[in-house]
């Protein structure tokens, strides 16, 4: 690796792994990533890129070995580590969250007084009890914590779900979230001093705003009966407003937008029943804001 490139440290493996690298070659960056290698170098971009374990990105991050790096903050948060937290990167979504079995008497995180709690993360789950002045015995474990209740070996739980699908195959329950969690991009503090290094990172974010902001919107381009036009300009109303384009029918025009992506369905059906017609959709790949 060249000493002059920014590094990012990724997830070699596991549930983030795949986003990530999709997320960097939406972006524009041209890189060859195997499994099988710690080190890839973009080469339209002064980025180069370190493959490691989740757990370590961010001790990498703030010991400086990568000065950036895409990892959960579920691990940010557990760790502790100083590393400044840049940006959402909108996937890997998950929750840790209190749980016990379905059959048990407690409702309430303070019922659990004086229980022995497992979990993967005694980091954060001593925090959370701590903050709330509940007594509770932590024990950490490595794997299969789902299972600790059953085998007698906890009477509730701390762990991270997306779902919550492993829960419910395991006979529990949640009665509470410690937080939630998505993968974010995390900085070095003294990586964000460095001028040539600051710049090529604010650059790298630019490209990853643009990513991000694309996949909330939809691009819709319609014909529209002119006599409708307020109100689809109010269903269909763009980041602004929309851009209406005179047709040779002086009783129609042509509608182009950007709407909300989660609200997609619901204003196609309302634009429909305005009269709109001819409706054509396209993905945006990138939205500079």
């Amino acid at each position: 690796m060249s000493t002059g490139a920014v590094k990012l440290a990724l997830q070699r493996e596991g549930r983030l792994s795949d986003d990530s690298t999709s997320l960097l070659h939406r972006v524009g960056l041209e890189f060859d990533s195997y499994r099988n290698r710690l080190f890839a170098t973009c080469r339209n971009f002064d980025l180069e890129l370190l493959f490691v374990r989740d757990d370590d990105i961010p001790e990498y991050v703030a010991d400086g070995v990568a000065d950036l790096g895409i990892v959960g903050r579920n691990l940010v948060l557990e760790y502790g580590h100083p590393v400044t937290e840049l940006l959402p990167l909108g996937f890997g979504y998950c929750s840790l969250v209190v749980a016990v079995p379905d059959e048990s008497g407690v409702q309430s995180p303070s019922d659990l007084a004086g229980a022995r709690i497992a979990t993967s993360y005694p980091g954060s789950a001593r925090r959370y009890f701590d903050e709330r002045g509940i007594p509770v015995h932590i024990i950490p474990i490595s794997g299969s914590v789902e299972l600790t209740p059953t085998l007698g070996v906890a009477q509730g739980i701390v762990e991270l779900t997306a779902t919550g699908s492993t829960l419910r195959v395991n006979d529990l329950r949640q009665i509470d979230t410690v937080y939630t969690s998505e993968a974010e991009l995390i900085a070095n503090p003294t990586a964000l001093e460095d001028p040539d290094r600051s710049r090529t990172i604010d650059r790298l974010c630019v490209r990853f705003k643009a990513a991000i902001a694309a996949r909330a919107y939809k691009y819709i381009m319609m014909n529209a009966p002119r006599s409708a036009l307020e109100a689809i300009e109010r269903t269909a109303s763009g980041l602004k407003s929309p851009t209406v384009v005179a047709l040779a029918d002086p009783d129609w025009v042509a509608v182009h937008a950007a709407v909300d992506a989660e609200r997609f369905w619901d204003i196609i059906e309302h634009l429909r029943d305005l009269g709109a017609s001819e409706i054509l959709v396209t993905p945006i790949e990138s939205m500079i804001m």
